[in-house]
């Protein structure tokens, strides 16, 4: 599946890529409803984080993935994969993080993602 193309899933998920698609620690920028989207691969789980830095307004995915951290490449700014909370300056805002689903069993295992905010 290309980066572009998504389906739709159960109760607002979208699929994005398959699991095989995802290297470890290597960031993949989606986009989810219009939403650019980081997926990392890392640690046995995937993660799905807003792909723009909330400091300087480029793309997480161009980064570096250490400990379950993101690396914006521009400023050295890192967010945690699991809260969206910068480690420290020069960003000092969150960035919105994505619930994720995987579906399926071994490397054609759908990974779906919403960008709908849940109650």
């Amino acid at each position: 599946m290309s980066t572009g193309e998504s389906t739709v899933g159960s109760a607002g998920f979208v699929r994005v890529a398959s699991l095989g698609e995802l290297e470890e620690d290597t960031p993949k920028r989606v986009e989810v409803e219009g939403v650019p989207v980081s997926l990392v691969r890392t640690g046995g789980e995937v993660f799905a984080i807003n792909d723009i830095c909330s400091h300087a307004n480029v793309s997480l995915s161009e980064g570096e993935v250490e400990d379950c951290h993101i690396e914006c490449w521009l400023h050295g700014s890192s967010f945690d994969l699991r809260t969206g909370k910068p480690d420290g300056p020069p960003a000092t805002r969150p960035v919105p993080v994505y619930p994720v689903k995987i579906e399926g069993d071994g490397p054609d295992a759908a990974v779906l993602v919403s960008t709908t905010q849940e109650s």
